[in-house]
């Protein structure tokens, strides 16, 4: 697992877009209006494509995922 995981500004800004769309389809369950529910759910999704588009920019950390063996073979 990198270092960075999760501490990056791609994976911030799409879990912070995500928290308000919960947050409205959270609010509009009590005050009974659908319309907010799917909105609310249409802004979670929006946040992971916002944060999988900034991380294909180059803001989510480091691409490479190879094991280091030290220079030796076996």
């Amino acid at each position: 697992m990198s270092a960075a995981h999760g501490n990056t500004p791609a994976a911030w800004t799409a879990v912070s877009i995500m928290f308000v769309g919960f947050l409205v389809a959270g609010l509009a369950l009590p005050f009974e209006l659908p319309w907010l529910f799917f909105v609310g759910l249409g802004v979670v999704v929006l946040g992971a494509v916002v944060g999988k588009v900034m991380s294909m920019m180059g803001m989510g950390g480091d691409q490479d995922h190879t094991t280091d063996t030290g220079g030796t073979t076996a």
